[in-house]
């Protein structure tokens, strides 16, 4: 290995490090508690070391997120193609989106809800997002008839993202989330359709 490939190697460690840690602080204790200050002395390297890599807490909570991104995509993707038929196929998708934003709440809260300069509807929209309104947009497209699966998918995603919310800040009573999920899928699609 020449000394330039395992600079780089190191300096990938160190960013790596910086990222894992951060989103361990904030599953700990939030975002808020995330500065860089605090996050140099957690990995034992100075606030300077951190700015190489990142330019301040916004592009670290950002690459937090983009990553957040490419595991949804990468679930959804799973659930979508491991259904038997289209309708089963959407509804997986539904409740792998809402399980994903249940296990990790800072994780969607960094993804979906802080204002970290992540375009999602724009000419530089990062490929992770655009890999995860695919996946919906796919699921949703075989069961969208004659109307338009874009739409459809903008319009559940931005319900599950309700759910997700209203479900993790304790505003909706517990236990029907496959029967509320199911109704919100059938309004949009079609006939509601019981949970299996």
């Amino acid at each position: 290995m020449t000394p330039r490939e395992r600079r780089l190697r190191e300096q990938a460690q160190r960013g790596r490090l910086i990222l894992t840690t951060a989103r361990e602080m904030a599953e700990a204790e939030g975002w808020d508690s995330v500065t860089t200050r605090r996050l140099a002395e957690r990995i034992e390297y100075s606030q300077p070391v951190l700015y190489q890599h990142f330019k301040n807490k916004d592009a670290i909570v950002h690459a937090v997120a983009l990553e957040g991104f490419a595991e949804l995509a990468a679930e959804l993707r799973a659930a979508r193609l491991g259904a038997a038929d289209p309708q089963a196929a959407l509804d997986a998708v539904a409740r792998t989106y809402l399980d994903f934003a249940a296990r990790g709440p800072v994780l969607y809260q960094a993804m979906l809800t802080l204002d970290v300069g992540l375009e999602h509807a724009g000419p530089d929209t990062p490929q992770p997002l655009l890999d995860t309104f695919a996946e919906i947009r796919d699921a949703v497209g075989p069961v969208a008839g004659e109307r338009d699966p874009e739409l459809l998918a903008e319009v559940l995603w931005s319900a599950w993202h309700g759910l997700a919310t209203l479900s993790w800040g304790r505003r909706l009573r517990p236990g029907p989330e496959q029967e509320r999920l199911a109704a919100l899928t059938g309004l949009v699609t079609g006939p509601v359709r019981q949970p299996s």
